[in-house]
């Protein structure tokens, strides 16, 4: 998550997004994945865990499971393709009924509704003894996902739409990257010491639901989300601990290396 966000503070600070800022944003996801398949898995599902119809896949032939990811992708391309338009102005014309901000109801409502799916497999995981971490880092997966590929996508559609190269102006929603960005490093940082606290949730809870309640606030709360941030960074001085997880990744990337160099 990190080089996503700080490359985001550039963007935010430049105020536009491109298809430079795209093919960055693409390679790192690609050194996300190459990271990832590096560093040794500490924790799997067994196949009996898995839901009924990944179970199925996972149960086929080789040829047979790769034709059923295939067809399973282009099913869900398709109803995303059927569904995004229709789904998008209904949103709009539920906060018109409601006499909310439509860019403001998009923005944080319309996640929690496109994203179901994610939520459904994260809160299964969550209510399993011993895998609550695995929901945890479903989101976070998917959050690295969000900063790297999804927002890559932006330009690039934007360019192909136009039918030219060009550049996505961003002044507008500089206040609501940057509430974004503060959120994502706070998480980060956070989650550094490898545990979750109830409080934490509930702060992090708390700070989203009022700016949503309150869109005109955001830039107050754009400085209670730096002023924690920045004590959590302070007080790594005196909790060892708190960003223990910048320790302990070189460790995991020699052991990976290792587990590399024994497998050629």
């Amino acid at each position: 998550m990190v080089p996503p966000l700080l490359y985001f503070v550039w963007i935010i600070l430049k105020g536009s997004m491109n298809l430079v800022d795209a093919g960055v944003l693409l390679a790192l996801y690609v050194a996300y994945l190459v990271i990832l398949n590096r560093i040794p898995p500490k924790q799997h599902e067994e196949i009996d865990e898995v839901a009924a119809v990944a179970r199925a896949v996972v149960g086929l032939d080789s040829k047979r499971r790769l034709l059923a990811i295939l067809g399973l992708f282009l099913v869900g391309g398709l109803m995303l393709y059927l569904t995004a338009e229709p789904f998008l102005y209904s949103m709009v014309g539920l906060a018109s009924v409601m006499g909310v901000s439509q860019f403001v109801f998009v923005q944080w409502v319309a996640p929690f509704l496109s994203e179901f799916p994610e939520f459904t497999t994260t809160s299964y995981w969550a209510r399993s003894r011993g895998k609550a971490g695995m929901a945890l880092m479903n989101m976070a997966s998917s959050n690295i996902n969000q900063w790297t590929v999804l927002a890559a996508m932006i330009p690039i559609v934007y360019s192909l739409s136009l039918g030219h190269p060009a550049t996505v102006p961003l002044q507008e929603h500089r206040v609501e990257l940057t509430l974004t960005l503060l959120q994502g490093a706070l998480g980060v940082v956070i989650l550094c010491n490898f545990n979750f606290h109830a409080y934490e949730a509930l702060g992090l809870f708390a700070l989203w639901f009022a700016q949503f309640l309150i869109p005109n606030a955001r830039l107050p709360i754009c400085w209670l989300y730096g002023a924690w941030l920045g004590f959590e960074l302070v007080s790594a001085a005196w909790r060892p601990g708190r960003l223990r997880a910048f320790k302990v990744f070189p460790t995991l990337w020699h052991l990976g290396r290792r587990r590399v160099h024994r497998g050629a």
